[in-house]
């Protein structure tokens, strides 16, 4: 068995996949790279796949499918995958040679634990945004929310700061922890990666944190889905992850008291980036969007409603008419300028 599955989801990757695919085969053969030709049509991706699954058979295996969009690519990752441990890297992504090392050297220690208490069902590390023409690189850390270099649990968390998720860059989920939540992502939709890190979460039992610079996450390309004009377009994909994401959060499931907080804080930033990209379009019918999703909330879950919708965010973006879009829109570009986020 692999150490660690990282799954590739290639979709006319063909400038930039092997890139991601070098930085990864430092790895060894510790390491599974599952590069998944999603369908690809307008250039070489499924060759350079397969001249790589030749060069270094016992790494990397090519994976070619029809055309299903990220979430399937993901979805036959796992699916696919022989490593303990699993991550995908996007393949205009890379990481760094040094993390990575760091990385497997803790997963080394419980790829067989004794016992399940001394499971590791999700490692965390830092990203950082490589932003095109940006001077400064953001580096998204952990370092006031989780202790270092040790297997914790939700209650020994401490505090997130607002703009501070788990996100997709972050995280090594243990690959049978993966299948047994039942995670299906949906096909032919973009920003799942949402749902690949918030479903399984009432499933994590133990953690750990590594403080290193690990993950590169790209971002600038004109036609990247973060693109805000990009999202804009696809504001009905955004707001289809939001709801069934909200439809995750059940009190029931969900036990750790710190856990409950992080998911709602987590539902309120998807709150948010849905509303704000309907108040940016400036379009009279994502407006309606963006009224209907409020009350789809209000409808299906009327105590998380009120948590949201009147908390600091939830005032922001329903400041009434068009000044208060106009004041919202305002707060969003400085905020934007500050945090470097694209």
């Amino acid at each position: 068995m692999k150490l660690l599955s990282i799954a590739i989801p290639c979709y006319n990757s063909a400038a930039y996949m092997e890139n991601c695919i070098r930085s990864l085969l430092v790895g060894g053969e510790d390491v599974e790279i599952l590069i998944i030709d999603d369908g690809s049509t307008k250039d070489n991706t499924a060759a350079i796949a397969d001249e790589y699954e030749h060069l270094y058979p016992s790494i990397c295996r090519a994976i070619h499918q029809e055309n299903g969009g990220h979430g399937s690519a993901v979805n036959t990752g796992i699916r696919e995958a022989a490593g303990t441990f699993f991550k995908v890297v996007d393949s205009d992504d890379w990481v760094n040679e040094e993390a990575f090392q760091q990385i497997l050297s803790v997963l080394r220690q419980y790829q067989e634990p004794a016992s399940d208490d001394e499971a590791l069902d999700m490692l965390v590390s830092n990203f950082v945004y490589e932003k095109q023409g940006a001077k400064r690189k953001k580096v998204m850390n952990y370092r006031t929310a989780f202790p270092k270099n040790q297997l914790f649990t939700w209650e020994d968390v401490r505090f997130f700061m607002k703009g501070q998720y788990i996100l997709m860059h972050s995280v090594i989920y243990r690959t049978s922890m993966l299948r047994n939540c039942g995670l299906e992502l949906p096909r032919h939709t973009f920003y799942v990666d949402n749902i690949f890190v918030y479903h399984p979460l009432p499933h994590v039992r133990k953690l750990y944190y590594l403080d290193v610079n690990f993950y590169r996450y790209f971002i600038g390309r004109n036609d990247q889905s973060v693109n805000e004009q990009v999202m804009i377009g696809h504001i009905d994909q955004q707001i289809l992850v939001t709801k069934l994401m909200l439809g995750y959060y059940d009190l029931g499931k969900i036990r750790p008291r710190k856990l409950r907080h992080y998911m709602m804080q987590y539902l309120e930033i998807m709150m948010t980036i849905s509303s704000m990209l309907a108040i940016r379009s400036n379009d009279p019918e994502n407006f309606k969007k963006k009224k209907e999703l409020w009350q789809y909330l209000r409808k299906q879950n009327f105590p998380l409603y009120l948590r949201l919708r009147w908390g600091f965010l939830g005032q922001g973006v329903n400041l009434p008419g068009k000044s208060g879009r106009k004041i919202f829109s305002v707060c969003y570009k400085i905020t934007q300028k500050f945090y470097g986020f694209n």
